[in-house]
């Protein structure tokens, strides 16, 4: 049973590369072992573009990559199919139109290509569960869960190995500083969850350690009796929609991916909603840059679904249960709004002092109209909208011109990707 990890040596490999890649792998086992050379329509492996236009970027980006990316092929113990080998993802890739229709053909290296489409070698994959995957950890993980289902256990390594093997980048001085536990925070634990929640089969972290101190890892594999019933059954192209959007309101799709990869595509869909608004509100000033702003935008609104969990009531009243419904609502609520209060703070301080300043004289306009307490003139005169008398109050006037009365209300979206956030970081 050959892993043949992919190790990136120059360059990143992002989450839709992955996927692109797992899907241009699926559909060339499909086509059979003895091609040398493999074509598709361009819509059956993407979906989301314009195909009728010449703006096929994107694209071409991702196949650049996979073409001018060397990666190593190595097997995780000696003994386990082939030892070492380097090349590219691909050995080529050629868009063209046939018959008014965009045609994609692609190949791989000689050395390389009865290992990756014989299926009794890299196990064949589903096209519905890669497209959901959303982090480059949790496809690798699935990949080496599926070729580990009938064995059990994957081979055993440092766990400086696994570092580019999930992450997608060359190991660098970076990865090198990056602490164990860090590692298996933001990668290897959301990997671990995205994979058992979605996939066919259920993936477990074993740990070796030295000492005190961990040092290598291994995972242990198991197969589903059945499909997890959250799976949801999606088209089988990669759906880049998203960051075609992102483009068309000015953020590159290379900075777009980076942020699905961090905090999941629901929550950049819901970003790119807001940037949209802002876009168009041109309040208090056109927007500069909308990576900025878009970035600014997702730690309030990133959360991953809701996880479908079992609440133990054991001998409570139905009185007793809405009650605390009723207050665990209510603390979403509040913690919503802090979170939106902080995002708005972080707009104005972003604007330049001259139109912090317009700002300040314009509200101070405002609270003379509504016959506001000398207090709050001589504040912002003084000290600033900052000064906590009367910051709530600038935060209000800017967040009402820039989004609308109803800037501080909660959606019911919204306070289930708090409830998420809430039951991730523990019991509220």
């Amino acid at each position: 049973m050959s892993t043949l990890a992919m190790v990136p040596k120059t360059g990143r490999i992002t989450a839709v590369g992955r996927k692109l890649w797992n899907v241009l792998l699926c559909k060339a086992q499909s086509q059979g072992l003895e091609q040398e050379l493999f074509a598709l329509p361009l819509k059956e492996v993407l979906i989301g573009l314009d195909f009728n236009s010449n703006n096929l970027a994107l694209v071409k980006d991702h196949l650049r990559s996979m073409v001018v990316t060397p990666v190593e092929w190595q097997s995780p113990t000696t003994g386990e199919g082939p030892a070492w080998s380097v090349c590219g993802m691909l050995a080529e890739a050629k868009l063209y139109k046939e018959r008014g229709e965009v045609w994609l053909s692609w190949s791989y290296a000689v050395s390389m290509r009865h290992e990756l489409l014989d299926p009794d070698v890299f196990a064949k994959l589903s096209l519905e569960i890669i497209s959901q995957l959303t982090s480059h950890a949790a496809l690798v993980l699935y990949e080496v869960g599926t070729r580990y289902k009938e064995v059990g256990k994957t081979a055993r390594q440092a766990y400086a190995w696994w570092m580019p093997v999930l992450i997608g980048r060359p190991f660098d001085e970076r990865m090198e500083k990056l602490e164990y536990r860090i590692f298996k925070r933001d990668v290897l634990r959301p990997a671990i969850a995205q994979v058992n929640t979605i996939t066919d089969v259920d993936v477990e972290l074993i740990e070796h350690k030295t000492g005190r101190f961990v040092t290598e890892l291994q995972f242990q594999v198991r197969k589903k009796p059945q499909r997890s019933l959250s799976l949801q059954k999606p088209s089988e192209p990669v759906d880049v929609a998203l960051f075609v959007r992102a483009e068309k309101l000015g953020v590159e799709h290379a900075r777009a991916e980076q942020l699905a990869a961090e905090f999941g595509d629901p929550a950049l869909a819901t970003a790119l909603d807001a940037l949209e608004k802002r876009l168009a509100s041109q309040f208090p000033e056109p927007l500069r840059d909308p990576f900025r702003y878009l970035k600014s935008l997702m730690p309030g609104h990133a959360a991953a679904k809701v996880r479908e969990h079992q609440v133990k009531v054991e001998a409570q009243a139905p009185e007793a249960i809405e009650v605390a419904a009723q207050a665990r609502m209510g603390l979403w609520a509040q913690k919503w709004v802090a979170a939106r209060n902080d995002q708005i703070v972080a707009e104005i301080l972003a604007l330049p002092k001259v139109r912090q300043d317009e700002l300040t004289r314009a509200l101070i306009d405002d609270l003379d109209r509504q016959g506001a307490h000398p207090t709050f003139r001589q504040s912002l005169l003084t000290k600033g909208w900052r000064h906590p008398i009367v910051r709530h109050r600038m935060v209000a006037y800017y967040a009402a011109g820039a989004y609308g009365p109803d800037w501080e209300k909660p959606t019911p979206e919204q306070l289930l990707e708090v409830a998420a956030q809430s039951a991730q970081a523990g019991p509220t």
